[in-house]
């Protein structure tokens, strides 16, 4: 058998050593250069003080944006780092507004409830139409049924490109382009891809996308990125905004206000810089290492796991179809929130989520045994009864 070498990564990552760690669809493994980027951040706050803001901080939100913009086939200069996904998406709406016979908005019922919660009451409070375009199977939906949901009408499509719960990949190169042909935006929310798929945000036509470094680009919570095409963002005026978006944020100009332009447009509030830090280290390996790599190897793993689900006679939440799948195999299983909490307990780290099952999501970093291992443990806590020890708390564990 070939030698797998992005196996010499896995030491940089100390989870690793104490647990089978599948679950970077949910947090990634930290990268041990965290613990000395940490260290630097409080080393200057302790010597530096406020002179920290013009000698360092200010800056941080581009410079991580910077680090991000191959990761999504994006220029330096187009991307700077929020606080999460539901307010860096909120930003980007306060700037639309319906009008002139556009006032509806296109996304898909696999859409993260977060972002469902979001656009519903923009679409209430702007008089906008929310259109959710079902999964019939609850795995994907027709690409063709959500192309034809883009119509003259449609002010705005938010999908994901990734969809949480089945790894479904929506073919975001088709949708940018009809979005483009109907003069419609698009927010391609990336946070199950960026990291383990690759995107070519400027190549497809994207308009705006937004995601993050918790997952599977291992950077932590508070480390969100938003990426606008500047032809786009230069025409757009956020209502959600703050100091950090102004042009001149340190004359503490009173209102009206004016925008900057490049990343800092959509920014509002003071960034949480500590968080910013801890992106560094997980963003420097995946653009050594390089997406088309990452790929190649999800693809073989998450083959591995299928085959062995369905080999064992079990139900996979996930498409067949290695081009429609992203990094995540959900198996379901009798018992799965059960077998799940059995699964943790013996230091195999998965998520369970109702309707999908038993999400295992291994990254470059894991092995092909790793995989083996997790099945061969599910097999044996069903045969063994091992999850009879445990109670149901349906939709409970938080991961």
């Amino acid at each position: 058998m070939a030698t797998d070498p992005l196996l010499a990564y896995r030491d940089r990552f100390p989870i690793l050593k104490t647990s089978t760690y599948l679950i970077s669809n949910s947090l990634g493994a930290m990268p041990a250069a965290v613990a000395d980027r940490m260290k630097a951040y409080a080393d200057i706050w302790a010597t530096r003080g406020v002179r920290a803001w013009a000698e360092e901080w200010w800056t941080l939100p581009a410079r991580m944006g910077d680090l991000v913009a191959p990761l999504l086939g994006a220029r330096p200069g187009t991307v700077a780092m929020h606080t999460n996904v539901t307010t860096a998406s909120a930003a980007f709406l306060s700037a639309l507004a319906p009008g002139k016979g556009r006032d509806k908005v296109v996304t898909t019922a696999l859409q993260f409830p977060s972002i469902l919660y979001l656009l519903e009451r923009w679409c209430g409070g702007n008089g906008a139409k929310l259109e959710i375009v079902p999964a019939e199977d609850g795995i994907g939906v027709d690409q063709q049924r959500l192309l034809d949901a883009i119509d003259d009408k449609t002010l705005l499509v938010a999908i994901s490109h990734v969809e949480f719960r089945s790894a479904f990949v929506n073919d975001a190169e088709s949708v940018a382009r009809r979005c483009r042909e109907k003069g419609a935006l698009l927010l391609l929310d990336v946070f199950q891809s960026a990291g383990v798929l690759p995107i070519e945000a400027e190549e497809w036509g994207v308009d705006a996308c937004v995601g993050g470094c918790l997952k599977w680009l291992c950077g932590g919570p508070g480390n969100v990125f938003l990426h606008v095409d500047p032809a786009v963002a230069k025409r757009l005026e956020p209502r959600v905004t703050g100091w950090m978006a102004h042009p001149r944020p340190f004359a503490f100009e009173g209102p009206p206000m004016r925008w900057t332009d490049g990343p800092y447009r959509f920014l509002n509030g003071t960034p949480p810089v500590a968080c910013h830090y801890a992106a560094a280290p997980g963003l420097e390996i995946h653009n050594e290492i390089g997406i088309r790599a990452i790929r190649e190897k999800s693809k073989r793993l998450t083959k591995l796991l299928m085959e062995g689900a369905r080999g064992r006679g079990w139900r996979t939440h996930a498409p067949s179809d290695p081009e429609r799948r992203g990094g995540t195999v959900a198996v379901d299983v009798p018992h799965g929130e059960l077998v799940a909490k059995e699964l943790l307990a013996r230091d195999v780290v998965i998520d369970y989520r109702p309707g999908a099952g038993i999400r295992i999501a291994p990254h470059f970093y894991n092995s092909e045994e790793e995989c083996r291992k997790a099945l061969d443990q599910i097999a044996e806590i069903l045969e063994t009864r091992a999850y009879e020890k445990h109670t149901s708390v349906k939709g409970a564990m938080p991961t």
